[in-house]
């Protein structure tokens, strides 16, 4: 979820995430949410999430449950100190909050990308070859990471790693590096969005 798409598909990467900070300073986990809030206020709706789904090609059903399952999960925690809303909001300035314990341990308690720890995370999990997750090494992984009393974020976690998966393996069936690495920034939204307006 980076620098806020817009209905238009204009990924200028100009960032409104409630911060005041520039794009390029920003953690990559704010990166990756921001790719999801289309108007730019720094706030992502459930319509927003579907939105950002549909721009990156998927279909309604799975971008309908994903809207509902992303903005209902995430919403309280990025409030701290608010009242529930039923519009499901997620701040984009406190997503930090909502990081959950199955992670995979690339990203710090503030959302920022760990470059040694990415290196550590790759080679660990990328047992059938140096070019990247097979769907074998992915669930492997996310048995492995998983803690044992952190359920919903088992599930969290599975989910978003198998829309990852569809979403950027490459012909050969492989999860990239480069791809996953985009994952966490959210520069792989921006550059499949591109693609995607130009056809």
């Amino acid at each position: 979820m980076t620098g806020g798409s817009s209905s238009s598909l204009n990924t200028t990467p100009v960032c409104h995430d409630g911060t005041g900070n520039p794009c390029d300073q920003l953690p990559a986990l704010q990166k990756h949410v921001m790719f999801f809030d289309i108007n730019q206020d720094g706030i992502v709706y459930p319509w927003e999430t579907y939105q950002g789904f549909r721009i990156l090609g998927f279909g309604i059903p799975l971008s309908t449950f994903a809207a509902l399952f992303i903005n209902i999960g995430l919403s309280k925690k990025t409030r701290p100190g608010k009242w529930p809303s039923p519009l499901f909001p997620i701040e984009v300035k406190n997503i930090k909050f909502a990081k959950r314990a199955s992670d995979s341990g690339v990203l710090d308690s503030e959302g920022r990308f760990v470059l040694s720890k990415f290196e550590e995370f790759f080679k660990k999990h990328a047992r059938s070859s140096a070019n990247g997750f097979t769907s074998k090494d992915l669930d492997q992984m996310l048995k492995e990471t998983k803690k044992p009393n952190d359920f919903m974020g088992g599930i969290a976690a599975f989910s978003e790693w198998k829309v990852f998966y569809l979403l950027a393996k490459d012909k050969h069936g492989f999860l990239t590096k480069e791809a996953i690495r985009g994952v966490y920034d959210g520069s792989l939204f921006e550059t499949i969005a591109k693609e995607r307006a130009t056809k």
